[in-house]
């Protein structure tokens, strides 16, 4: 489905990623583990078309995505729910919706998307005036991904989906990435609480400075001495 193949990518004169290469097959969940600043946003970035890789390529089923435009890329079938959100503020739970089915593709299925959400979500459907800002850090997150979805994504990208939430908002995000994964979309994952994703995740990249330092099963990283004392707490 996605195959990135020997990526770099600069901020200006800065390198950011050097040959990052990893793929998201149909119906997997695949974790992006390793320490801040180690890229890994950058990657779901760049997937997304926000960055554009200097060298290498990027194809989603068969096409090509280093040239295109982020909305394109939308149309395609790839949706990003970026790390702290990026909600409209001033909106209504609704209309933040509604704008995440702005793509030709997503717009004639509107309705059908919406009442999908809702059941995910149900309380996104009973505050659904309510203007994003007013929500709490969970109910937001529930909103960042909902809008997402109404793009009817292939893949969904998630960056840092439980940062700064209780835990067992954490535990509920989760289980909800479980349950879009079992509707057929494929997730590429960057979590901060990576024995939680490698306990969901098909196969897991390590990334670090920048690179693709190891890939394995997300049951296998779990047992992994390096993975286990960098990321998570030696246990």
């Amino acid at each position: 489905m996605l195959e990135c193949e020997g990526i770099d990518v600069f901020y200006d004169d800065l390198q950011a990623l050097w040959g990052v290469s990893l793929s998201v097959e149909a119906g997997e969940i695949v974790a992006l583990i390793g320490s801040n600043g180690a890229g890994k946003t950058t990657i779901l970035r760049t997937i997304a078309g926000l960055s554009k890789p200097a060298k290498g390529d990027i194809k989603f089923d068969g096409v090509s995505l280093s040239k295109k435009p982020a909305y394109d890329i939308v149309d395609l079938g790839i949706a990003l729910v970026p790390e702290g959100r990026k909600l409209f503020g001033s909106m209504t739970v609704l209309e933040n919706l509604e704008l995440g089915a702005f793509t030709g593709r997503a717009r004639g299925e509107k309705n059908a998307t919406m009442k999908w959400v809702y059941e995910v979500f149900p309380l996104l459907e009973e505050r659904r005036n309510q203007t994003a800002v007013t929500l709490s850090g969970g109910q937001q997150q529930m909103l960042a991904i909902g809008r997402a979805l109404m793009s009817q994504p292939k893949l969904l990208l998630l960056d840092e989906p439980s940062l700064g939430l209780a835990p067992l908002v954490v535990q509920m995000i989760f289980d909800v990435i479980e349950q879009i994964n079992q509707r057929g979309v494929s997730v590429l994952l960057v979590e901060q609480n990576a024995h939680a994703a490698l306990e969901r995740a098909a196969r897991a990249y390590v990334v670090e400075n920048g690179r693709v330092v190891g890939h394995d099963t997300g049951q296998n990283m779990l047992r992994h001495e390096h993975v286990k004392s960098a990321y998570l707490g030696g246990v």
